[in-house]
């Protein structure tokens, strides 16, 4: 599983490809789910624009956003605080996820 729940904290274990075309959640390879983004991985900016993309999806404030390891790699474990919502990839037919 690509997810955990810590009490009402979501903790999500994502593959991150750069420079994509467009900002999108993919498929779920190895117990991570990858994650395109356009930004290029220079100086912290995919990290920010991952962060802000995972507010957005998720509804909560970018500052509350964690990422919990792989912060210069492109494997990570991140830590989303009380979702304001979740999308349909994490509820929709969990067992093939």
């Amino acid at each position: 599983m690509f997810y955990q729940w810590q009490e009402k904290d979501l903790i999500i274990n994502v593959r991150v490809q750069p420079k994509a075309s467009r900002d999108s959640f993919a498929e779920v390879i190895d117990n991570r789910l990858k994650i395109r983004i356009t930004s290029p991985p220079v100086d912290g900016k995919a990290n920010k624009h991952l962060i802000a993309f995972l507010a957005k999806q998720f509804k909560v404030a970018k500052s509350t956003i964690q990422i919990l390891s792989g912060d210069t790699g492109r494997n990570k474990r991140i830590k989303i605080p009380q979702p304001g919502k979740l999308p349909a990839l994490f509820i929709s037919e969990p067992e093939k996820l």
